[in-house]
C-alpha cells in the first residue's frame, strides 16, 4: 500500500467517524437556534429601515438553522458532501438585495450556521460580539449632516425668487430638486441643509402667496 492509497483511506475514514450521535445534533441545533434568535433580535435593533422587512428577518434565523443541518451531513460522508454540493451548486436565488446591510447579515447567518455545524460555537461568539461592537460604533459615528427636503406650495412666479432669497439666508447648501408653474401656481422642492429649520420654515410660511411649506427628513444619501 502506497502513500497515496494510505492518504485516501484516512481521508474518507476522517469523514466516516463523524460522531453524528442524537445528543450532539440537539446540542448543535439548540446552539444554532440560539444565534439565530441573537442574529434575528440584532437585525431588528441595529437596522434603521423606512420599510422593515419581516419576512427577511424571519429567513436569517431559519438560514443558520438550515446551514447547520447541512454541515452536519456533510460531514457525515464525503459522498454525500460531493451530492449537496452538486445538488446545492443548481440553485440561484435572484431576489435583489436592496440595502447593503442585509447582504452583512445575510452573510453573518450563513457563516454562524457553517461554524456551528462544525462544532465551533466559541468563534460564532466572538463573530456576534465584534460584529454586534462594530455595526452598533460605525452606525453612530457622525459622518455628515443629511440634507432634508423642502416644500413650497403657492402663487406667483415670482415666489421662487423670494423663497431662494430665504433659502439663502439659513442654508450653506441648498440644490433645487423641482419647480413646477399650472396657471399662476408654484410647487417648489430644495433639497437644503440649514442651520435652523424651525425659523426657516416660520419665515417661508409668512411669506406672501406662500400656501403651505413643508420640511421633510430622507434616509438617502449623505451630500458632502
Amino acid at each position: 500500500m502506497g502513500f497515496k492509497d494510505i492518504f485516501k483511506k484516512s481521508f474518507i475514514q476522517g469523514f466516516t467517524r463523524y460522531d453524528a450521535t442524537p445528543e450532539n445534533i440537539i446540542v448543535v441545533f439548540l446552539i444554532a437556534g440560539f444565534f439565530a434568535l441573537y442574529i434575528f433580535f440584532a437585525y431588528r435593533l441595529l437596522t434603521r429601515r423606512t420599510f422593515y422587512s419581516k419576512s427577511f428577518n424571519i429567513a436569517l434565523p431559519a438560514l443558520v438553522i438550515i446551514t447547520s443541518g447541512v454541515i452536519l451531513t456533510i460531514q457525515s460522508s464525503v459522498v454525500i458532501s460531493l451530492g449537496m454540493v452538486g445538488a446545492l451548486s443548481i440553485v440561484r436565488f435572484r431576489t435583489a438585495i436592496k440595502d447593503p446591510m442585509d447582504l452583512v447579515f445575510l452573510f453573518w447567518a450563513i457563516s454562524t450556521g457553517i461554524i456551528c455545524g462544525a462544532g465551533l460555537a466559541q468563534i460564532s461568539c466572538v463573530l456576534a460580539f465584534i460584529l454586534t461592537v462594530a455595526l452598533f460604533v460605525f452606525d453612530r459615528i457622525p459622518v455628515a449632516k443629511a440634507p432634508k427636503i423642502l416644500m413650497v406650495s403657492g402663487s406667483g412666479y415670482e415666489l421662487e425668487e423670494k423663497i431662494m432669497a430665504i433659502v439663502k439666508e439659513f442654508c450653506r447648501y441648498y440644490t433645487v430638486k423641482s419647480r413646477a408653474f399650472s396657471n399662476g401656481k408654484v410647487n417648489l422642492v430644495v433639497e437644503i441643509r440649514s442651520k435652523d429649520d424651525s425659523a426657516l420654515l416660520q419665515k417661508v410660511a409668512n411669506t406672501e402667496n406662500v400656501v403651505s411649506s413643508t420640511i421633510l427628513a430622507h434616509d438617502g444619501e449623505v451630500t458632502y
